[in-house]
């Protein structure tokens, strides 16, 4: 009994004591405009993204996450910017988050209406940078400024 429950724990803390992996996006249009989302949760803009799920890789995981929260199509990943993993990075739970830059198509339409309240284009010259939501402050500031980071 006392093997098992060794077993349990050790599962357990597995799960609850190590980073959660996910993916944010920064979606170029072809005229160059980012497109950001605002969160429901928070009324703040952000960008797109979200968890990695159980058997999902990466490419799949940014197909998945820009479709859901903006609508739009994946056409083609370009960059990746960045690996954020400050613990306090996300406010809700420890995260690894993988920053790619990609080009996206498509009409905006917010599909997950319980996690994005909006979704628009911005130029990169009126992003509302100073309040957005996560670490996506830093996450845009690499990027606009072309650094790879790994933070």
């Amino acid at each position: 009994m006392r093997r098992y429950w060794r077993f349990i724990t050790t599962v357990l803390g597995i799960v609850f004591r190590h980073p959660i992996t996910g993916v944010t996006i920064i979606p170029v249009l072809s005229d160059g405009r980012i497109v950001l989302v605002k969160r429901q949760d928070t009324g703040q803009w952000g960008l797109p993204g979200g968890m990695v799920d159980w058997g999902e890789d990466i490419p799949n995981s940014v197909y998945r996450e820009l479709e859901e929260e903006t609508g739009l199509n994946l056409v083609k990943m370009k960059r990746l910017v960045g690996v954020y993993s400050a613990p306090d990075r996300d406010p809700r739970i420890h995260s690894i988050s993988i920053l790619i830059e990609a080009e996206a198509k498509g009409q905006l339409e917010v599909r997950d209406k319980l996690e994005i309240s909006e979704v628009k284009a911005f130029l990169p010259e009126d992003l509302p940078l100073g309040n957005l939501s996560h670490d996506h402050d830093r996450q845009l500031k690499d990027y606009l400024n072309g650094v790879t980071m790994i933070a």
